[in-house]
């Protein structure tokens, strides 16, 4: 098999499907009407940033800092039109698990260096460098939306919602991260993922947990020894 850039792999359409959650690492059916309210306020690119974009982008900075451990349930959908839904853990910096419910038979582990695919039910485990995936941005000890090799290229304010979009400096092509928030009192929600190929990934958050313990089993995987491996 010919190796090529852990974001422009092309998969089997049955494999694919399975892995679009590489790229999208995030999550499902939020509330419907977030789509549909009007955003009065919107920013494009840095240029277009009000004063109090900046200051509610700080606050954003601010919180996600403030976050060293999370645990979930989470629901995904994309635009191919799967949806699933599993655990999520999460452990900064690096660190993450997403373990999908039956009969999806696939576990997404970050270990801090590589991206892990594993499926269960092909035996094949897939290895992504983790700093080619957007799931890099929202694991880093410490997150900045002004500095870091990280560009806000949309920011949009509606009764309630936050919402803010970031790219890669120097990697446009890669795709591009949302992350939605409630306001007041703020919280992550919900982040979107839209990958090279133009695939979009919403993942939601579902009874978050903050700041609890997480045994660093939960961010290891060790595939059988007859798994077929793919780096």
């Amino acid at each position: 098999m010919t190796k090529l850039p852990p974001r422009i792999l092309v998969l089997p359409a049955a494999r694919r499907r399975r892995s679009l959650v590489v790229f999208g690492v995030i999550f499902g059916i939020f509330l419907i009407a977030l789509f549909l309210a009007p955003f009065p306020s919107r920013a494009q690119g840095l240029v277009s940033l009000s004063q109090a974009d900046r200051a509610d982008i700080s606050r954003i900075e601010a919180y996600l800092n403030r976050i060293r451990t999370l645990k979930a349930r989470f629901l995904q959908d994309s635009s191919d039109g799967e949806y699933s839904g599993g655990d999520l853990y999460f452990s900064k910096p690096g660190k993450m698990r997403l373990e999908y419910d039956d009969p999806k038979p696939v576990v997404i582990v970050a270990d801090g260096v590589n991206l892990v695919y594993f499926d269960k039910e092909l035996e094949q485990v897939s290895y992504f460098d983790l700093e080619s995936t957007q799931a890099s941005i929202l694991l880093r000890k410490t997150i900045s939306f002004s500095t870091g090799g990280i560009i806000v290229t949309q920011f949009e304010r509606g009764p309630g919602v936050l919402r803010l979009t970031v790219i890669k400096v120097g990697e446009p092509l890669e795709g591009n991260l949302t992350l939605v928030f409630s306001d007041k009192p703020l919280g992550l929600k919900k982040w979107r993922v839209t990958d090279a190929q133009g695939v979009v990934t919403n993942v939601s958050l579902l009874g978050p947990r903050f700041g609890m313990p997480l045994s660093p089993k939960l961010f290891h995987i060790e595939p059988p020894n007859e798994a077929v491996k793919i780096k």
